[in-house]
């Protein structure tokens, strides 16, 4: 991301990107015992770990080990075949609208354009927060607000995807193989991206076959 670009959008201390806005309230997801199983497979067991606000996880292992079950369990897509997640500090909140969610594939509309595509998301996630000019501006875009996202190579497409976690205000980011079709210099910007939502109090979970890049972040292997 350019400095500029960042200067405006979130402000910068010490060279570390803080949104503009107030810091997340103290939250807790805890994983106990975990097991997955699919179509009658066993695909990982027993799984625990916790998770706080400022902190990061990369979730790893090899191809078919669970990272994006355990992800798809977070959301609420899949529940685990024993133990529990759970999150605390949230009140009645439940943990689906906690959560920013950027999977495999990017979940956008081809026919609509990268500033419709960001417009639609938050208004349907709510918790405004960046504009949809702004989100662009700061995953290096604007030029392309008004192109339907069906013209944009797979970069840019994946980082319109990336964009939509700025437009609205959600504490956990989950993130599966968030770097993909992304060149050298739009991973320096998600690692930005990724940092000051760290900064600010909020989590991360990111399933990744590489190096997530993220100072601090714990790694989790996942599989048999």
């Amino acid at each position: 991301m350019h400095e500029s670009c960042a200067a405006s959008l979130f402000g910068l201390r010490n060279n570390v990107l803080t949104l503009r806005h107030t810091s997340f309230p103290s939250l807790a997801l805890t994983a106990e015992t975990v097991t997955c199983r699919r179509g009658g497979r066993l695909v990982f067991e027993g799984l625990s770990f916790s998770l706080g606000n400022g902190e990061a996880i990369a979730l790893t292992g090899r191809n078919g080990a669970g990272k994006s079950s355990l992800i798809a369990m977070i959301c609420g897509r899949l529940l685990p075949a024993e133990g529990s997640l759970r999150i605390d500090g949230a009140g009645d909140v439940p943990l689906p609208e906690l959560i920013h969610l950027v999977g495999h594939r990017d979940g956008l509309k081809t026919a609509l354009s990268a500033g419709e595509n960001l417009a639609f998301a938050q208004g349907l996630l709510g918790e405004a927060a960046a504009s949809p000019e702004e989100a662009l501006t700061a995953v290096g875009l604007a030029h392309v607000a008004a192109l339907p996202v069906g013209y944009l190579s797979a970069g840019q497409r994946r980082r319109v995807a990336l964009a939509r976690l700025l437009v609205s205000r959600r504490p956990l980011w989950l993130l599966d193989e968030p770097a993909s079709a992304l060149d050298a210099s739009a991973q320096q910007m998600l690692i930005g991206l990724m940092q000051a939502h760290l900064v600010q109090g909020g989590a991360i979970i990111a399933a990744t076959h590489g190096p997530l890049g993220l100072d601090g972040a714990r790694e989790l292997r996942i599989g048999l």
